[in-house]
């Protein structure tokens, strides 16, 4: 019966992930989708070359394993990162975080006894960078869509933990191979880094979806000194407000934050903070109250399906639709337009 390692599995399952990412894009994708696509299948690759060291035990792939597992900490780093800036990330920048794979490319032969050590430093410095990133809340990643943008953090923060998982699990493998000779090391392999990477794929492949809200306080909570609201927040709002009202900014389906300040010419972390000190609400919870405001309009004045009218209103899933408008109105769609019209069905008796 032919032997086929677990790794090569979970490779297959990131391949159906890369397959449902094109095919859920019917547009152009942008440069950081491509990025998280490029991501993804990084993953597949590790995953197969898991597979051919651990199951065929086959050791002459080791230095491409190292380097690309290290070009991965990497690259997760330069994907959700780039959610975080107003504009894409430059090849320059880029560029330096190949640096590390090609450190540990030239220690599998120059000093190959350090380059476990070298490769869980770069998973945890990478790990605990985006953990950093992530203390700023969901509002820091300006450059996904509001839609979305609790996904792509949930995200953010699972790629973190899963880098330092994986640091831990090769620290687990290396004590293996110095106390039992590597006797559990394929057992690590599978429970851990495998598993991890197959989270990472579904994590990456879900921030690619939301880049260009779900109903949970998503603003990070403002610093002491900054709960106090000026008459500076009092006029952003002021200008979104505008915004919204006057131009439906709301329906706009790949509204990110980032789209926001650039309309305004305002920081989009000074958009948020304003946003949360006046409303005391994130700035996506902000922009679903328009949202939910027209799809009551539209589900009182015309019979068009619950789903069209969410899509007119701005919402690109109904779960978020429903959710967010059970948040505002604390009624299901179908219920509130029921209740709207049992009045008029008394008044025409």
């Amino acid at each position: 019966m032919l032997f086929v390692p677990l790794p090569f599995v979970v490779s297959l399952l990131l391949m159906i992930v890369i397959v449902r990412m094109l095919w859920q894009r019917d547009e152009t994708m942008t440069f950081e989708q491509r990025l998280f696509l490029l991501l993804v299948s990084a993953y597949a690759l590790q995953s197969v070359l898991i597979g051919v060291r651990w199951g065929y035990d086959i050791r002459a792939i080791l230095p491409a394993q190292a380097m690309l597992a290290t070009f991965n900490a990497a690259l997760a780093w330069v994907c959700f990162s780039s959610l975080a800036n107003d504009g894409s990330p430059r090849m320059g920048q880029i560029a330096w975080h190949l640096l590390p794979a090609l450190i540990v490319g030239v220690m599998m032969f120059a000093w190959r006894d350090a380059v476990g050590t070298a490769i869980i430093l770069f998973f945890l410095g990478y790990g605990f960078a985006l953990l950093w990133l992530a203390r700023l809340g969901p509002n820091a990643l300006v450059a996904s869509r509001l839609d979305g943008v609790l996904r792509s953090y949930r995200s953010l923060q699972f790629t973190g933990w899963a880098l330092v998982a994986s640091a831990l699990s090769d620290v687990a493998i290396g004590l293996d191979q110095t106390r039992y000779g590597g006797a559990y090391s394929g057992a690590i392999v599978a429970a851990g880094n495998v598993l991890a990477l197959l989270i990472l794929g579904t994590a990456a492949s879900i921030a690619s979806l939301d880049a260009s809200t779900d109903s949970e306080r998503q603003g990070a909570a403002p610093l002491p000194e900054e709960r106090t609201a000026t008459e500076e927040d009092a006029e952003i709002v002021r200008s979104v407000d505008d915004l919204m009202r006057r131009k439906a900014l709301y329906k706009d389906l790949e509204l990110n934050l980032s789209r926001i300040a650039r309309k305004l010419g305002v920081p989009a972390r000074r958009i948020s903070n304003a946003i949360n000190r006046i409303h005391g609400i994130s700035v996506s919870q902000y922009v679903n109250n328009y949202r939910v405001e027209e799809a009551c309009r539209l589900l009182s004045a015309t019979d068009e399906a619950i789903t069209q009218i969410a899509f007119e209103a701005g919402f690109l899933t109904k779960s978020n639709f429903n959710r967010e408008f059970l948040r505002v109105t604390g009624k299901s769609p179908s219920s509130w337009r029921e209740q709207q019209r049992v009045p008029e069905f008394r008044n025409a008796a």
